[in-house]
């Protein structure tokens, strides 16, 4: 998958993890991106929307 014209975002409350964050892309049409930011060269993990909000609403659901 290409991912080069990915626009890569952090939470905006990463900043007060120590730097165990991750980013997402969700600007590139049927897909989502997901990688480590510490590593942004690395692998990125790659989601279909519909389970990438599925995953992100079982999340909020327990915070």
């Amino acid at each position: 998958m290409d991912l080069n014209g990915a626009q890569w975002r952090k939470a905006t409350r990463s900043g007060t993890s120590g730097g165990n964050c991750v980013e997402v892309a969700d600007n590139l049409p049927g897909v989502v991106g997901v990688r480590d930011s510490k590593d942004q060269t690395g692998p990125a993990l790659i989601f279909a929307p519909s389970s990438w909000r599925a995953f992100v609403a079982q999340v909020t659901d327990r915070v």
